[in-house]
């Protein structure tokens, strides 16, 4: 192997993590010369439409697949959160490097903490999941919408004249934007989205040499936690569509998930926790899921696919 292509969309953040996991591998095979293939995706171009109206956070990925499809890139690097349940024939998550950290930072102009804000404030995000969340801490809260990459939203936050938006810590610290956080949200109140803050390194199934030379990429703890959250995530059926989040941690050999399901409106939150041996997250997240399920989580995920 001469020569590795990254695929990657253009956005800063998504080029930090492309040049990130490039530099890991010229560490590992100086011999090789790493180059990004950039790209524009459906839901780059889609940045005023809310995603759940176009088919969600796999509009971020599907260029990117459809490049190692067509042998014009070898390894796409995605931030995990936006990659869906299932891959395409001949597409395989081949490493996850280690994850930065997985929580939610709120961002406030003024300087002021989330549960002291004034009654009535307004917040922005575009985030199903942020949204519940919020309204379900806050329900006199007014969210309205704001998408965009990490330094727009922090822009729009300013002019649009909003008290704050949440904001992942892990986008904000990539970027040496961390000053911009006025609080850290514990998972307590804003339960992170599956996959946030992990990097995904998909390549074709088939391609032997460069499947086996990411793996050395993988961070094990990470994945071991991401895999219970993804499991979670594929019984729900779940996406940007639904008000849900995941999130595991390893505590020595043993594993926590914690895992939510909730109205758009977050007048309803069902919410619950399992804990396990490491080696068996996919059968905690998917123990979760069922829980949930037979607490009512299905009537909510039938509410939060009704059309608007």
């Amino acid at each position: 192997m001469s020569g590795l292509r990254l695929a990657t969309r253009k956005s800063p953040l998504a080029r930090w993590q492309a040049n990130h996991v490039a530099g890991l591998w010229r560490k590992g095979f100086p011999e090789v010369a790493v180059s990004l293939v950039e790209m524009t995706t459906t839901g780059d171009r889609l940045s005023e439409v809310p995603l759940q109206a176009f088919g969600g956070k796999a509009l971020f990925i599907k260029e990117l697949e459809q490049a190692l499809l067509e042998d014009r890139a070898d390894v796409a690097v995605h931030s995990l959160k936006d990659v869906t349940s299932d891959f395409p024939a001949g597409l395989c998550l081949a490493a996850v490097p280690e994850r930065e950290d997985a929580r939610d930072a709120w961002v406030s102009p003024a300087g002021h903490k989330l549960l002291s804000l004034p009654r009535g404030a307004r917040v922005g995000t575009a985030s199903l999941r942020r949204a519940c969340l919020l309204k379900a801490a806050r329900p006199d809260l007014e969210v309205v919408p704001l998408r965009g990459n990490v330094e727009t939203r922090l822009r729009k936050a300013t002019e649009l004249g909003l008290a704050g938006t949440v904001l992942a810590v892990a986008g904000l610290v990539r970027l040496g934007l961390q000053h911009h956080i006025t609080e850290v949200l514990p998972v307590e109140l804003s339960l992170p989205a599956v996959g946030q803050g992990a990097l995904a390194l998909e390549v074709r199934s088939a391609d032997v040499q460069v499947r086996e030379r990411a793996s050395t990429l993988e961070h094990r703890p990470s994945r071991l936690a991401v895999d219970a959250e993804r499991a979670f995530l594929a019984r729900l059926e779940g996406g940007c569509t639904i008000p849900l989040g995941g999130h595991a941690v390893l505590e020595g050999n043993q594993l926590w998930l914690r895992g939510f399901v909730g109205s758009p409106d977050g007048a309803e939150v069902l919410r619950g926790e399992k804990r396990g041996p490491v080696t068996e997250g996919a059968q905690l997240g998917r123990a979760l899921a069922e829980e949930l399920l037979g607490r009512g989580a299905d009537r909510l995920l039938l509410l939060s696919r009704q059309p608007p």
